[in-house]
């Protein structure tokens, strides 16, 4: 298989998974990098750096980011439910990545054609607010079948990117 690689300088003008990626309350600044390499990796539009979530140029970002922080765009937002909003005016179904009553299984999202995903995740520790999980359209869980039942912030990142490039056709 042939893989397409866009340059840093060319990111900008490249074509753009539709997902944005929302992060509340991210303690750990090497997570916060580590989404935004998957962020590159998977071309997504932006990160959407929310509550005490560090931002660029912070030297655990640079650490694990590798260079990306450089070009995938972000912006900052005073909560969650900010980023929220202005998500939804723009046209995004939003989706809390967390273990709850009601979540659905990854393997059973079913994004439409043409629709944008905001996609949040949460603090290393206690996960998605329950009052964004409140807010948004749907629950999404990655099945698991060990005992701790708990996957590391940008590992579960990496997964459900991988899986909307590939729900959602987008083309590499």
């Amino acid at each position: 298989m042939k893989v397409n690689k866009t340059t840093a300088k060319d990111y900008e003008a490249a074509q753009k998974l539709p997902v944005r990626v929302v992060l509340e309350n991210i303690r750990s600044g090497l997570n916060v990098g580590a989404f935004f390499r998957s962020g590159d990796a998977f071309r997504i539009e932006s990160i959407e750096l929310c509550g005490y979530t560090v931002h660029p140029p912070h030297r655990d970002i640079l650490k694990s980011a590798l260079g990306s922080s450089e070009y995938v765009p972000w912006n900052g937002h005073e909560s969650a439910a900010a980023a929220i909003a202005s998500l939804r005016d723009q046209g995004f179904k939003i989706a809390a990545i967390e273990q709850t009553n009601s979540s659905i299984a990854l393997h059973d999202w079913q994004p439409a054609p043409g629709e944008s995903w905001a996609l949040v995740f949460g603090n290393e520790v206690r996960g998605v607010e329950s009052t964004t999980v409140d807010l948004c359209d749907t629950t999404i869980e990655i099945p698991q079948f060990g005992a701790k039942q708990s996957l590391n912030v940008s590992v579960c990142g990496g997964i459900l990117l991988w899986e909307a490039a590939r729900k959602m056709q987008f083309p590499y």
